[in-house]
């Protein structure tokens, strides 16, 4: 195969810059509403239900960025171009250290954890996968979140 470069695996264990992020009750509760949680304590905002986080530190594009299907067009993974262009989810593992409460100042950090290639049934396959922990602004585990994207 060989379609992945040392240009490619440089980043691998780089991270980004911390990104901040301040939880407030108003959010858990749109959040929540938006979402049609079940669950008293999130209705209320005492604690945000765990998928909360997905769009926490996302930041928002404008309007005329969106795609036709609502999602913002985006330049990629970062790094240098992948040779296969066609993009999947590989899936998207979800720790959860602690609960997420109203006040929490929460700081995440991104990785390219690894970058590999595999033969698949159709022709090789580029694997992705990005690491994303979440802690409290002392450096307490939040969460960890790690998602792999499959280039074909």
């Amino acid at each position: 195969m060989g379609l992945l470069t040392e240009e490619h695996r440089a980043d691998i264990g780089k991270k980004s810059a911390p990104i901040s992020a301040l939880v407030t009750r108003r959010d858990i509760i749109k959040y929540s509403i938006a979402t049609e949680q079940l669950q008293e304590r999130y209705l209320k905002g005492d604690e945000a239900p765990p998928l909360f986080v997905m769009g926490l530190f996302s930041a928002l594009p404008p309007l005329d960025k969106y795609r036709p299907d609502g999602i913002p067009g985006g330049s990629g993974t970062g790094g240098p171009k992948l040779p296969l262009k066609r993009m999947m989810a590989g899936g998207t593992e979800f720790r959860q250290h602690q609960p997420i409460r109203p006040g929490d100042e929460l700081v995440g950090v991104s990785m390219l954890s690894d970058i590999y290639e595999k033969e698949g049934r159709t022709g090789p396959l580029i694997f992705v996968v990005r690491e994303f922990k979440i802690t409290t602004k002392s450096g307490e585990p939040v969460i960890d979140q790690i998602t792999s994207l499959i280039a074909r």
